[in-house]
């Protein structure tokens, strides 16, 4: 990250805000033309540390208003157990957020469903794979924050 100068930082800070910017208004607020903007960019880009450009979903407006966070615990501490349940993960499209763990329990996720039923639908699914031992599943009341944005750090 330390091959970031002021622009770079400038420029990633605005993409995360709004990437729907187009070049000419991006190379205006970082005070550069749009060709100069444009390969910068792209070297963001092509280095990863710009992965991937997408739309924020309205999840209550989607009727996904539920979000659960639910810790697991497994018995099965292999690789191949690991990676099959990322695998399982990743198939299952109701987990936004899956993390694994140091601590009392092994992974924690972040599930959206549109009510306690859709829940209990999925957590059946979730049990179904084999080796978890245990599943504490906690509901959001209110959603206080939620942000894509990375706090990029200044180079100081």
């Amino acid at each position: 990250m330390s091959s970031l100068d002021a622009i770079d930082r400038q420029l990633l800070a605005i993409l995360q805000s709004d990437v729907s910017l187009s070049i000419e208004e991006l190379a205006e607020r970082v005070g550069l033309t749009k060709t100069p903007c444009w390969r910068r960019i792209q070297k963001l880009e092509k280095s990863g540390i710009i992965r991937r450009k997408v739309a924020l979903l309205d999840a209550e407006v989607l009727g996904l208003p539920v979000s659960v966070f639910a810790q697991v615990k497994t018995n099965q501490h292999t690789a191949e157990w690991a990676d099959s349940f990322a695998r399982a993960m990743a198939e299952l499209p109701e987990v936004v957020d899956c993390y694994r763990m140091a601590g009392d329990y092994d992974y924690v996720l972040r599930i959206v469903v549109s009510d306690v039923a859709a829940y209990d639908r999925f957590y059946k699914k979730l049990i179904s794979h084999s080796g978890i031992s245990d599943v504490s599943s906690t509901f959001a009341m209110e959603q206080i924050k939620s942000t894509t944005e990375l706090p990029i750090p200044t180079g100081e």
